[in-house]
């Protein structure tokens, strides 16, 4: 990530898996400190590296090429878990059909209250 990937609050994530360029919205603090990271430091492509190093010190051990796929899946999963909806981790992360959406449904606590809440025939 370079610093022209990080405008009005939004990152813009480009070269992913689809080809498509992906904005994600962040907080004002840490888009903040991302930008002032970039302006110091020039990049971000460490990032992936850090975590793999911090994960040998860890101990814990992943099939070889999951460290990316390990963060984007805690992400959503943690996301779905503090009551967000399950769009939003499709749209952020740029899943392109509704199976990989559904893997975390089933996080949802209020997914099948709201099933009854919003059914049309629960006022019958």
């Amino acid at each position: 990530m370079q610093l022209r990937h990080v405008q009005e609050g939004m990152l813009t994530f480009v070269n992913t898996k689809s080809g498509k360029s992906r904005p994600v919205p962040v907080s004002k603090g840490l888009f903040e400190e991302i930008k002032n990271h970039l302006k110091q430091h020039g990049g971000f492509s460490f990032l992936l590296s850090a975590f793999r190093r911090a994960l040998d010190k860890s101990g814990i051990a992943l099939p070889s090429g999951q460290s990316a796929h390990a963060l984007r899946h805690t992400f959503a999963s943690h996301f779905v878990m503090n009551g967000g909806d399950i769009l939003s981790p499709q749209k952020i992360l740029g899943h392109s059909s509704i199976v990989m959406r559904m893997r975390y449904s089933h996080l949802s606590g209020d997914h099948l209250r709201s099933a009854i809440a919003f059914s049309p025939i629960s006022s019958i």
